[in-house]
């Protein structure tokens, strides 16, 4: 995996832009290019409507995306990174980005997630779930925070396949976690929710509802894991102190080892079911997704392109 083209996704109603500040620190190392692209939307308009409404702004809604990301590039340029801009517009923007992201040769495509708007609103949109259903190249998700001189890059992986992934899954996962820890000068950090099934079935549902721990089983399974584990990871350098086991439900376990490790950014998996005209990732990563303290670098597996919907 090599990433010479990163395509930010700039909101053009936001006042901060934590997407474009990540990718330069991406760009920089990588030696990429980086392209920026603006969408006019309807809910672009009617966000600086309801902002200069507020404000008591009597100039009009018109604005020159041109100009806005002319502003943003200027700063990236003197670092010595080639910047190029696109503009667009239309609805809706999911469509839009994914037309545009699909039929152009970006290597990693970079959006604010949580975002401080003209409106002073911090939110996961239906953009968001869309982007991270269908974009076929890795997506990066990012939050206000900055990241750290040193980040922590951390990827959740399922060597059990427990949740049905795509066996080659975890090998992208691992390897598109490894260039951006390498790239950012860090340590891979590899974490891993155990539900033993003798657990799920005692418990008559999930972790804790009902039944009783059988403790020597749930031990046999977090050391079967780690096993696992420690085989899958050799071959990207992973040293096995890095390696977090940790029973219990993903959603929960996930963010948890992610807040305790202090991890600028998780990587994990996105899957698609092929015969349906919907992609997901399924309710366990959305709710990985929804409570994460930190960024996040969805990635798919090789064939995902080949599986979406015509």
């Amino acid at each position: 995996m090599k990433i010479s083209n990163i395509l930010v996704i700039v909101d053009p109603t936001a006042t901060e832009h934590p997407a474009i500040d990540k990718a330069v620190r991406v760009a920089t190392k990588c030696d990429s290019r980086i392209e920026l692209l603006a969408c006019e939307t309807k809910q672009s308009r009617d966000v600086r409507h309801a902002a200069r409404l507020a404000s008591d702004d009597t100039t009009g809604c018109v604005v020159n995306l041109r100009a806005i990301l002319e502003v943003l590039a200027e700063p990236i340029r003197l670092q010595g990174i080639d910047v190029s801009l696109e503009t667009d517009t239309g609805d809706p923007l999911y469509r839009m980005l994914l037309e545009r992201i699909r039929r152009g040769s970006a290597d990693l495509v970079v959006k604010d997630t949580h975002h401080h708007s003209l409106l002073k609103r911090t939110f996961i949109t239906n953009t968001d779930w869309y982007l991270i259903r269908g974009c076929p190249v890795p997506l990066l998700l990012t939050k206000a925070r900055a990241w750290p001189q040193t980040p922590v890059v951390a990827a959740a992986i399922d060597p059990g396949h427990v949740y049905d992934r795509p066996l080659a899954l975890d090998d992208q996962i691992l390897a598109a976690a490894r260039l951006l820890a390498t790239s950012l000068g860090t340590s891979l950090q590899v974490l891993n929710a155990v539900l033993p099934l003798v657990m799920t079935e005692a418990a008559g549902g999930p972790l804790g509802i009902g039944g009783t721990l059988d403790v020597r089983a749930a031990v046999e399974a977090c050391t079967l894991r780690r096993a696992e584990l420690e085989s899958l990871v050799a071959a990207y350098g992973v040293s096995t102190s890095n390696l977090h086991v940790r029973l219990g439900v993903p959603s929960e376990v996930l963010p948890e080892l992610a807040q305790e490790l202090s991890a600028a950014v998780l990587v994990m998996g996105a899957v698609s079911r092929s015969g349906l005209q919907r992609l997901f990732i399924g309710s366990t990563a959305e709710q990985v997704l929804e409570s994460l303290p930190c960024d996040a670098l969805v990635v798919k597996s090789p064939d995902f392109a080949a599986s979406l919907p015509a």
